[in-house]
């Protein structure tokens, strides 16, 4: 009979003697010939390659939320919001993490990052990601989500599409809702340009003629109204039947933009938004008052430093410049986009639709006994309780 390689056992004594003073035994299993393993070298923390860039694997991160857009394993609608989410990650990464990155260029500080990166190289590669995958975004919603939500009957009407009834109806709720509440600013040099809130939904107007002052046309901004709703539902009567209908805020006024400016005419009306440094520097040793610090620093996110500019894909070069010089920003901060500048509104649909089938079916969560009659502190003061979040059973061929 062959013998068995075995691994030999090593007896060593601890360094810690027992109560009775004898030296007590550790066994230590050794390996030796071909099970031997090598003395593995110290790990250096210094090395770069061990490390993931922060900013480029928050991206990655994102970009599988976006995937799940794509993943018919998901209701439609589900599908829809992991797109939306997306939009809202993205705004918050360029808001703290972009904002960090311009930040520390401006103040000259060429510091690497863990994985052996400059800010400017981060930056650029960051840029060259982003461009990719929000421009696929977009193409994910025209060509799959859209087409598919017709399919079962939730439509998205764009300005070419209206009936008239619906210009009708569009026409009414401008004159009486948008129209007393919206403050065209007509830019010249004794109005400059505004300042406008991070995020918020702006127009750029190309002008010819002269308004009731006599004033020659040129360019206007249309802040939208923060008060109205970016999406809304198009009465029932006037939907085709079957369909729930719906228009943005946005078609709304680009279609009447000319009524804002009588005596002129609109050569072209273009949405835009402007995403700003919303990173907050309080260090509470510093200050005295803390949440007065803090009231100032929720302030000023609205009007921080501009990082990144999305513009509609047929606003013309020259209106993209004359912006990008206002809000000092480069050529890689633009973002030219195939639809509404701020997609994250469109998560109204989610509420507005009752369509079950379309959503994951709702969870019921059990309560277990001890829990329903006494004090939760008292239950877990007892014995302790596993919290578990349940998830689908998954069965792999």
């Amino acid at each position: 009979m062959d013998e068995q390689p075995s691994d030999p056992l090593l007896l060593s004594a601890t360094d810690q003697t027992s109560s009775d003073g004898d030296m007590p035994l550790r066994i230590n299993r050794t390996p030796t010939g071909v099970h031997a393993r090598e003395a593995q070298p110290e790990t250096d923390l210094d090395d770069t390659q061990l490390y993931f860039n922060r900013e480029l694997s928050h991206l990655q991160f994102n970009i599988r939320v976006l995937e799940q857009a794509l993943d018919d394993a998901h209701p439609l609608l589900n599908r829809l919001m992991f797109l939306l989410i997306f939009s809202s990650n993205m705004d918050e990464f360029f808001e703290i993490r972009v904002a960090g990155l311009k930040h520390q260029i401006a103040l000259g500080d060429d510091t690497t990052a863990a994985d052996g990166r400059l800010p400017k190289a981060i930056l650029a590669e960051i840029s060259q990601v982003a461009h990719a995958q929000i421009d696929r975004q977009y193409q994910i919603l025209n060509d799959t989500l859209l087409p598919a939500l017709e399919s079962q009957g939730l439509r998205f009407r764009r300005r070419d599409q209206w009936t008239e009834e619906q210009k009708a109806w569009v026409r009414s709720f401008f004159d009486n809702e948008i129209m007393p509440v919206i403050s065209p600013i007509g830019l010249d040099p004794s109005h400059p340009f505004p300042r406008l809130v991070n995020k918020s939904l702006n127009f750029i107007v190309e002008l010819e003629g002269k308004d009731a002052f006599g004033r020659a046309g040129g360019m206007a901004i249309l802040p939208a109204p923060r008060s109205l709703p970016r999406l809304m539902a198009l009465p029932k009567e006037l939907c085709e039947e079957g369909f729930a209908e719906y228009v943005f805020l946005s078609s709304m006024i680009h279609a009447h933009a000319d009524e804002l400016f009588p005596g002129m005419r609109v050569c072209g009306c273009y949405q835009f938004r402007l995403t700003r440094n919303a990173d907050m520097s309080v260090d509470p040793e510093e200050v005295s008052d803390l949440a007065s610090a803090l009231r100032g620093e929720l302030l000023a996110r609205r009007y921080g430093n501009g990082v990144r500019l999305e513009v509609a894909d047929s606003c013309p070069d020259d209106l993209t410049n004359f912006l990008l010089r206002q809000f000092e920003l480069d050529s890689d901060d633009l973002y030219r986009v195939k639809g509404p500048v701020n997609l994250t509104r469109m998560m109204s649909v989610l509420g507005d639709v009752d369509r079950p089938e379309l959503l994951y079916r709702p969870f019921t969560p059990s309560i277990p006994k001890a829990l329903k009659a006494g004090s939760l502190f008292s239950a877990i003061a007892k014995n302790d309780i596993l919290l578990h979040h349940p998830l689908p059973v998954v069965y792999a061929n």
